[in-house]
């Protein structure tokens, strides 16, 4: 009956262990998109900021000279 007892206890501790990995590596990724939106918003700011180009649209383009 011990051994089943201390056989839980060290399931138990792995578990444990494991949960507080996938935390770690939750909580890094959260700060990375965090980062990341804040890049994406800074991005889209400039790019709004920036004045039109002289291209033109793809459906405004005119279809090129058959021969």
């Amino acid at each position: 009956m011990n051994e089943r007892i201390t056989s839980i206890e060290i399931q138990l501790m792995h578990h444990e262990n494991t949960i507080q990995q996938l935390s770690d590596v939750i909580t890094h990724q959260q700060l990375d998109i965090e980062k990341m939106q804040k890049e994406i918003s800074l991005i889209m700011k400039h790019l709004q900021s920036t004045s039109p180009s002289d291209m033109r649209a793809p459906e405004d383009e005119e279809p090129p000279p058959h021969y």
